[in-house]
């Protein structure tokens, strides 16, 4: 992999890390639910599954 494409999962990571920041993921604890899940659980599962695919997408596209 180059190293523009490491620095996409490095941003990638860091992105992740700031999303499961415990401030940002207090906004998100209510008992408001989004299509039946609480937010807490439909924030975390959204944010695993779009990182999951982004980095898919970087692997799949620039694997050499």
């Amino acid at each position: 992999m180059k190293k523009r494409h490491q620095q996409k999962m490095l941003i990638i990571s860091y992105v992740l890390f700031m999303g499961f920041n415990m401030p940002l993921v207090l906004l998100f604890d209510s008992s408001a639910s989004a299509f039946g899940i609480p937010f807490i659980y439909f924030y975390f599962f959204t944010l695993c599954l779009l990182s999951i695919v982004i980095s898919l997408i970087i692997v799949k596209r620039y694997n050499e």
